[in-house]
């Protein structure tokens, strides 16, 4: 198949610091070139892939300084899918929905990928104004409150194998915290579980400028508590030593996760998860297999020894059985089958709008 994959220009593909949705591209790309498919990615030009890639900014738009306004960059990168669409037999967008006007006409030859929460109540019209264009959840979760949007299917992210090596053996004596330092993502939360369990906790994690406030208010105070480590945003190449050694992952999440990537990263090197019972949480972990999730912080910090001893191998087997790259592009690729397969029995479009009569025409009559 030819595919075009399109990107957000926030950060490249793959992103050089945080990204989900950037790395989550980059892993499905690469995949799908793999299997043998003719894939075209839409990305800042900084980006690195063996697809063919169209540039539609310089650099990733967080990093330029330039940058004030975010959107003609979109705007520009949007209209280029339009005029290359020919070109593709499916084009899988990763941008939300800027792109709905657009490509109304076009149907099952695209789809979307939504990465953000849905519980916005103005989404429902929106999904209701363009019923022709199909989506993709990323959990069933994420999809509660639109479940009568035009949904393809469910796919779950997935990391390449190789990304991350397990550690059955770690050597640290901490718990880890690895994301946003943000109010949903409830820092604050993980610091004190740690701390009421006695154990250390080592925050990985970017503040952005709209979480400035809870940093500085919430989490600041506390990074100088005994046995608060905060070691600011790491890359890819840090993660398996950081998560790796960590004797559990804190995800103590306070909103509708839609999946919550850190969640398999951490799972893929062995490490256990205690996480809340929020979005996709109950989707991705196995319940006293690769984790534990709970309700409240007294309930986590009684189960998180319990965590800590769980079986490294088997919290690696259920990532490996469950979310790799290579599920998530087969899950892809039936779902851009099924969808050709629809566009091939629609019928030929016609249009029932007439034509607005000129004034000339409009004095004859």
């Amino acid at each position: 198949m030819k595919i075009a994959q399109v990107s957000p220009l926030i950060e490249s593909v793959p992103p050089r610091l945080y990204g989900g949705t950037e790395r989550i591209v980059s892993y499905l790309t690469e995949e799908l070139v793999r299997m043998g498919h003719d894939v075209t990615m839409f990305a800042s030009g900084d980006s690195t892939t063996a697809a063919d890639l169209v540039s539609c900014a310089n650099t990733a738009l967080r990093l330029d300084a330039n940058v004030k306004d975010q959107m003609p960059y979109y705007m520009t990168m949007i209209d280029k899918v339009r005029r290359m669409a020919d070109e593709f037999d499916v084009i899988h967008f990763h941008i939300d929905y800027f792109q709905f006007p657009l490509f109304r006409d076009l149907g099952p030859k695209t789809v979307t990928t939504l990465h953000s929460r849905q519980d916005v109540s103005d989404l429902k019209t929106l999904y209701a104004a363009f019923p022709e264009l199909p989506l993709v959840s990323i959990s069933n979760a994420q999809r509660r409150t639109v479940a009568n949007a035009n949904f393809a299917g469910t796919v779950y992210h997935g990391l390449p194998m190789n990304l991350h090596a397990p550690n059955l053996n770690p050597k640290g004596d901490y718990v880890a915290f690895l994301g946003r330092v943000s109010e949903e993502k409830r820092l604050d939360r993980a610091i004190r579980i740690a701390r009421a369990a006695g154990i250390p906790i080592r925050i990985a994690a970017k503040v952005d400028t709209n979480d400035r406030e809870y940093y500085e208010q919430v989490i600041k105070p506390m990074l100088s508590l005994p046995g608060v480590e905060f070691i600011g945003e790491i890359n890819d190449r840090q993660k398996p030593e950081f998560l790796g050694n960590a004797r559990a992952m804190l995800f103590p999440i306070d909103w509708p996760e839609p999946f919550g990537i850190v969640m398999i990263e951490s799972m893929a090197c062995g490490t256990p998860v205690l996480a809340f019972r929020n979005g996709s949480v109950p989707e991705v972990i196995d319940d006293g297999m690769s984790g534990f999730i709970v309700d409240t912080e007294e309930e986590a910090v009684s189960l998180l020894h319990q965590t800590i001893n769980l079986d490294r191998r088997q919290v690696r087997r259920r990532f490996e059985e469950r979310f790799s790259s290579t599920r998530m592009a087969e899950d892809y690729v039936e779902i851009y089958k099924k969808l050709l397969s629809q566009e091939h029995q629609l019928p030929q479009r016609v249009s029932t709008v007439r034509p607005r009569m000129g004034r000339d025409q409009q004095r004859m009559n």
